[in-house]
């Protein structure tokens, strides 16, 4: 934890790695971006800096996150995407205005309009998580193992046979689990 509030669990994948940001949703939810400034916290990570974020700007972004999850899970699961989500996911990605820009070490940044910043921000997450779920990157949407989370994650390994969202959390509880019941048996 840092500051009084849980760590993020961070991925390769922006739109999923932002769903990620609440999590064991089918257990007891840890919500990671509880307040404003949490969501300035993890924008930054991303690339993707704000100066502030309002409340109001905190459950947009929520709104999102909860819209590229049942869409991402729909995915996951071969199931038709749900009309709301993908719904809310286009209006995000049409409102964005970032735009791309190379930086001299030949690498992608975001830069971010001065009116809209957090705004342009969700339209990038809108943009990743439609080419995520629309198959356009090399990788497949799977949901995590562990009964808790259920977390839907862009599997880029090579055999796309990952099981767990994250190793080092719903991995490594699934794998305790397990060794603790061999030495019960």
């Amino acid at each position: 934890m840092s500051a009084g509030f849980p760590d993020f669990r961070l991925g390769t994948v922006l739109s999923t790695s932002f769903t990620g940001t609440l999590s064991e949703r089918h257990g007891e939810p840890i919500e990671r971006i509880p307040v404003p400034h949490r969501l300035v916290d993890w924008l930054a990570v991303y690339g993707l800096a704000v100066d502030s974020c309002s409340p109001a700007q905190l459950e947009r972004a929520r709104e999102l996150r909860e819209a590229i999850h049942a869409a991402a899970t729909a995915a996951a699961r071969g199931d038709a995407l749900p009309t709301p989500a993908v719904e809310v996911i286009n209006d995000f990605s049409a409102r964005g205005r970032a735009s791309a820009a190379l930086t001299p070490e030949g690498e992608r940044q975001w830069r971010l309009s001065s009116a809209s910043p957090v705004e342009d921000a969700l339209g990038v997450i809108a943009a990743d998580a439609i080419s995520v779920i629309a198959g356009e990157r090399d990788g497949k949407l799977a949901l995590c193992a562990s009964p808790t989370c259920l977390a839907a994650f862009f599997d880029t390994s090579q055999s796309r046979t990952r099981r767990w969202c994250d190793m080092n959390t719903c991995g490594n509880r699934q794998k305790k689990a397990r060794f603790h019941a061999k030495q019960r048996a």
